[in-house]
């Protein structure tokens, strides 16, 4: 038997080139994955890290950018939490429209557009989902977010432990849930990546005595806490008051109190280890639930999916769902215009703390136009780079 040993070697360093490149090509796009994406802050706005308000995240990849405007009136402060959950695109993005359309009249104005930084370098694989989403703006330049995962990544923390032992209350969970940002509050200074970051939003809502607070959220639609905002009891007057004017305006909305045995959460731990009045609020998007098919860029987008509108017309679902899906920008007018209805609400109940925030687009604006013209556009100074 005779063996072409001179042809064989040539493929096989042919197989080998072909690895590395596909190596190369891999690695820089895993990488790039650690960058932020880029955002464009509107006039007024100075940034921070979160580092500032806890030095333990210096130069840990958890550490992220904080945004304030101060207007010119005095007046109290909210914060605008985006990304806890780095696959629930709506929060991240509805905070990055504040941060590049608000002007702020009254008060302060703080937003955290990517909250968990590293879980947008973090895509799960078992899920299949899409590594971006893309918007159009209005110079027909393109805007992209990642869209990440749930959890932390398991290069900032490995292994995940059977049991996650919530350190406050000793609440038992699931171990995956020790990677979950929203489980890890009030946090632990010297404890896990995950827990060192919720202590340092603590410590952000402490020092700046943060008068109320938002985490945005997105939900499946057969998620019986769908639609909703969440309150803890100190908010609960004031969530009563927004959700019924915003019902009033049309847009279908739940209110949930914050269950006082439910730790780790935002709207129960900020609530009690902090001033401010919390609130979580959820919209429905077909791409968080189980009954979904393709997990792709249109999904996350549309909000359209052939066994949801089956599941709809047999009752399944918590929420309204037609052939029209529950499109990104729907999802992000629920959430803009919540805030604003809360914002004056807010002025209304605690006058001395309001706060005013003005060119926001309203409910109808955002879904006729669109999300991506209240996008900026990337700045040659910026290069396209995060801000």
């Amino acid at each position: 038997m005779n063996f072409d040993f001179k042809g064989n070697k040539i493929t096989a360093t042919a197989l080998l080139a072909l690895a590395l490149g596909v190596c190369v090509v891999a690695g820089r796009e895993f990488a790039g994955n650690a960058e932020m994406d880029a955002v464009f802050p509107a006039e007024g706005f100075q940034k921070k890290m979160l580092s500032d308000y806890f030095g333990g995240l210096k130069g840990h990849p958890m550490d992220t950018p904080v945004f304030v405007q101060e207007g010119p009136e005095p007046g109290g402060s909210v914060l605008i939490l985006g990304g806890t959950h780095p696959n629930e695109p709506s929060g991240y993005v509805s905070a990055a429209l504040f941060l590049e359309n608000a002007r702020v009249a009254r008060g302060r104005l703080f937003v955290i557009p990517f909250a968990n930084a590293s879980g947008f370098a973090n895509t799960l694989a078992q899920e299949a989902s899409p590594n971006r989403i893309r918007f159009a703006v209005l110079d027909g330049s393109v805007r992209t977010f990642r869209y990440g995962s749930r959890d932390t990544s398991p290069v900032v923390m490995w292994p995940t432990p059977d049991i996650y032992i919530h350190k406050s209350s000793g609440q038992e969970l699931a171990g995956n849930e020790s990677k979950n940002l929203n489980r890890a509050y009030p946090g632990d200074p010297e404890g896990t990546p995950v827990e060192r970051l919720a202590y340092g939003i603590m410590e952000l809502l402490r020092g700046e005595r943060i008068t109320l607070a938002f985490d945005l959220h997105e939900a499946s639609p057969e998620y019986p806490v769908v639609e909703a905002i969440v309150a803890h009891e100190r908010s609960l007057e004031l969530a009563a008051a927004a959700t019924m004017e915003l019902i009033g305006q049309g847009i279908d909305m739940r209110l949930e109190p914050s269950p006082k045995n439910l730790h780790g959460l935002s709207h129960r731990e900020w609530g009690d280890f902090t001033e401010t009045m919390p609130i979580l609020m959820e919209s429905a998007n077909p791409s968080q639930g189980r009954l979904r098919g393709r997990t792709d860029e249109a999904l996350a987008l549309s909000g359209r999916d052939k066994a949801y509108l089956k599941a709809a017309g047999l009752g399944r679902l918590f929420v309204p769902y037609d052939e029209n899906g529950k499109p990104l920008e729907q999802r992000v007018a629920r959430h803009v215009t919540a805030i604003n209805v809360f914002l004056e609400t807010l002025s209304l109940f605690d006058e001395p703390n309001g706060v005013s925030v003005e060119n926001m687009p309203g409910y109808g604006e955002i879904v006729e136009k669109g999300v991506g013209a209240y996008l900026r556009k990337p700045n040659r100074e910026s290069n396209g780079k995060p801000n």
